[in-house]
């Protein structure tokens, strides 16, 4: 029974562990012209729910268009609403550095963090 038990809880914390850890800080307007989609309305999904990536995640290019789900896991004064969200990449982070991972759209970040001008740290799986 408890090597059943153990079986278990490892494959829970392993489930909960496959994500990368980073940072986010949010953008505001105005988001075009962007690296993968210029002056292209419609390079935006739904809900503004959308980020710019860091030079690690960039790849030269090829990240233009990848779906990541965003978790907040923690930050100053507990920012995390809970909960997480689909985003699509439509930018590069262009500053050097990069404030953070990610940098998400002021709708994106809204949905994750009570706080517009915090830096969380999150989780995300592609």
């Amino acid at each position: 029974m408890r090597f059943f038990s153990f079986v278990i809880f490892s494959s829970l914390l392993l489930k909960l562990s496959l994500g990368d850890v980073g940072t986010a800080t949010s953008y505001g307007p105005p988001y075009i012209p962007t690296a993968c989609g210029g002056n292209m309305a419609r390079q935006f999904p739904p809900g503004n729910l959308f980020v710019a990536v860091d030079e690690g995640l960039w790849d030269n290019g090829a990240a233009c268009g990848r779906k990541y789900r965003i978790r907040c896991v923690s930050g100053n004064n507990k920012p995390c609403k809970g909960g997480s969200i689909d985003v699509k990449v439509v930018d590069f982070c262009a500053s050097s550095p990069c404030p953070s991972t990610l940098l998400m759209s002021s709708d994106a970040f809204a949905a994750i963090s009570r706080f517009p001008r915090a830096k969380i740290n999150i989780e995300f799986t592609q």
